[in-house]
């Protein structure tokens, strides 16, 4: 039967509705005939700004709301930054797509007073703004002298108070920037060397209803499976550490002719353990080169690391 409806649900953040409606325009292009419609709602994640995103959970904190309006059939897909979305799915929903990814690089954000600094330039006690987990552990690793502090909030909010003067510079995703129209804002991209990118980052994620083809066939025409390949490396590489999105690892993954070479990070919070490691294997076997890098890192202390997080920032009950 021939797809005529088909309806996305999206999270409400200025960010993901221009990703959301990208998609949307995309698809209008392929399927001239469809009728597509959006319902955009507040996540979990959306709501609660004024607590650090790890002491709140790190699974489903801005998926869970949209996968429900799909499994009680009011919404046939979920657009999502494919670094918020866990890697084990509810039952019922699969990851249907992965769009071609923009650059996955964290990005350095300065207010005017600090126009002049660079990463490895910014004077000591200088207030590092950043949410994530990740990056936390690998700028407290190579930069101990700078001070970091928890920026909640969408990303104007953040560069709001960035240029309030409350942090001397923030780090935020340089895709995220790029979608928003504020990449004049990019003041330098931090190298793989010091900061590996979150899982799935720079990529969007089309999520669906298993067990309806057709959707299924109408999404697909936004797969690039280069991308594909790397986020499915990356995805098995953090599922095999049951390691969710607020968690210190990171990633990197590129090509050589047909092989992807997979480069894998796990570090303590004070960033003064990092085990870092690659794998590499034919494209098309992505998910296998993340399960073996993983487990390479775990015989190397990462599940210790791991373990002593998820105790440390555990959600109280």
């Amino acid at each position: 039967m021939a797809l005529t409806e088909l309806r996305i649900a999206s999270r409400r953040s200025k960010l993901a509705m221009v990703q959301t409606n990208w998609v949307k325009a995309e698809l209008e292009k392929s399927h001239p005939g469809l009728k597509i419609t959006v319902e955009a709602m507040a996540t979990q994640g959306d709501k609660i700004l004024d607590v650090a995103l790890a002491k709140i959970g790190d699974k489903g904190l801005f998926t869970k709301e949209l996968e429900a309006q799909m499994l009680v059939e009011r919404a046939d897909i979920a657009v999502h930054s494919l670094k918020d979305l866990p890697t084990n799915l509810p039952e019922g929903l699969m990851l249907g797509c992965i769009t071609e990814r923009e650059d996955p690089a964290d990005a350095l954000v300065v207010n005017t007073k600090n126009q002049a600094y660079k990463l490895d330039t910014l004077p000591e006690g200088s207030v590092v703004g950043t949410s994530s987990l990740r990056r936390l552990a690998q700028l407290r690793h190579h930069y101990p002298h700078l001070i970091f502090k928890d920026v909640r909030g969408n990303v104007i909010t953040r560069l709001e108070k960035l240029d309030n003067g409350d942090y001397d510079c923030l780090i935020l995703a340089a895709a995220g920037l790029g979608r928003l129209g504020f990449a004049d804002r990019i003041h330098q991209l931090i190298p793989g060397d010091i900061s590996l990118h979150a899982v799935g980052q720079g990529a969007l994620g089309i999520e669906c209803v298993e067990g309806k083809p057709e959707v299924l066939e109408a999404i697909k025409v936004l797969e690039h499976t280069p991308t594909s390949q790397r986020c499915l490396a990356e995805r098995a590489f953090l599922r095999e550490l049951e390691g969710g999105c607020q968690v210190p690892i990171g990633v990197n993954t590129l090509f050589e002719g047909d092989q992807l070479i997979l480069t894998g990070m796990v570090a303590s919070l004070d960033g003064k353990r990092l085990i870092r490691d690659q794998a590499s294997g034919a494209a098309r076997d992505a998910e296998a080169i993340g399960v073996s890098l993983a487990n390479t890192l775990k015989g190397q202390g990462a599940g210790e690391i791991l373990k002593e997080i998820f105790d440390t920032v555990r959600p109280e009950a």
